[in-house]
Order: structure tokens, then C-alpha cells, then sequence
């Protein structure tokens, strides 16, 4: 691995849970299913060939079948879809950012509609709804050209044709679909994970 910086290796340090064993407290994986908890620290980024599908009213925002997840413990994953099969148009800059120790510095987007003063305003924009890494760290580079959601309640989101669930906590991104188990990161007493 590349020399970092000491403040962002101390930044990597700080976690006690990092894949190699699951706390007491993790939910066991039934058949077919996995445990967020044997996700590795640092995170693991996999790439994932079920139909992504992301509807924001009547417009689809994204279709892809070339998503990449990144798996991380504790956390559902996080799926970045390539900008190539999204609608691009519809993102514009929200400004501000924020530093990832693993992925880098992220930059947010909002999403527009089309429909832009036709609509009232709060319904026509959904503010700092996706974010990005267009300069990724080593070991993230596979997210360069990709973006994320949140999976709000504005939107419709699919993953192989089953419905995601939003991760718990306004902060996290994480899409929480049927054959994962946690508890994830974000409920509540999960502070110190």
C-alpha cells in the first residue's frame, strides 16, 4: 500500500469491527443471505451485474447492470452506478463536500427534474440527494466515474426487481436489500461501531 498521510491513517485506525469475526450481537445469516458484519475494513469494492433501476417520479433516473458496490463492515452497501448509465442532465452540482478516509474527497450533486418550473419547487429538486469521488483514493480508483443515491423516499429504487430499503441514520448511504442481515450501521446505539 501506498505511504498516506498520518492523519488519515489515524482516521483508518480508529475502527474496532473490521470483517474478521462477527460481534455478539450480529444477526446470523440464514441460507442465502449475508452478514454486513462480514464485510472487510478497509472496504471491499465489487462489482455487481443485477439490474440497478432508479425512478424519480415518472423519469427514470438510472438503469445499469454494471454497478459497483462497496462493501464495508457493518454497513449495507453502498452501489455506485457508472455515469454513463445515468441521466446526467438531471444531476447538477450542490457544492460543499466531505473527505472519506477510504474513497477520498466526495463532491454532492442535487437532482433536477426536467420539469423544472412546472412543478413547485420542492417537488422539482431533490438537494444533495448523490455524491461522488471523481479523484478517488488508491484502492478506490473503480469509483472515478461513477455516482451514488440515497434511496429517499422521492425515489423508487430496485435492485434484481426487489425494492431497496434506505440504511438507518440521514448521514449513511447504504441500500439495505432482502439477503442482508445486520444490524447496520446508522440504528440506533450504533454510535461506536
Amino acid at each position: 500500500m501506498a505511504d498516506i498521510p498520518a492523519w488519515l491513517g489515524a482516521a483508518r485506525s480508529h475502527w474496532r469491527w473490521r470483517g474478521q469475526g462477527r460481534p455478539p450481537f450480529a444477526a446470523e445469516p440464514g441460507p442465502g443471505q449475508t452478514s454486513v458484519w462480514d464485510f472487510p475494513r478497509p472496504p471491499a469494492l465489487a462489482p455487481d451485474a443485477r439490474e440497478v433501476v432508479v425512478c424519480w417520479g415518472g423519469t427514470e433516473v438510472a438503469r445499469t447492470r454494471r454497478s459497483v458496490r462497496v462493501l464495508e463492515t457493518s454497513h449495507p452497501p453502498t452501489f455506485y452506478l457508472p455515469w454513463a448509465d445515468v441521466q446526467r442532465a438531471l444531476f447538477v452540482p450542490a457544492g460543499g463536500g466531505s473527505y472519506c478516509e477510504w474513497k477520498g474527497p466526495a463532491r454532492y450533486w442535487h437532482l433536477q427534474s426536467p420539469l423544472q418550473g412546472r412543478l413547485q419547487e420542492s417537488a422539482s429538486r431533490l438537494d444533495g440527494v448523490a455524491w461522488s469521488y471523481p479523484q478517488p483514493l488508491v484502492g478506490a480508483e473503480a469509483l472515478a466515474d461513477c455516482v451514488a443515491l440515497y434511496a429517499w423516499p422521492q425515489l423508487h429504487i430496485t435492485v434484481g426487481g426487489e425494492v431497496v430499503r434506505p440504511q438507518p441514520g440521514g448521514f449513511y448511504g447504504g441500500w439495505i436489500t432482502p439477503e442482508l442481515v445486520g444490524p447496520f450501521k446508522g440504528e440506533a446505539g450504533s454510535e461506536g461501531w
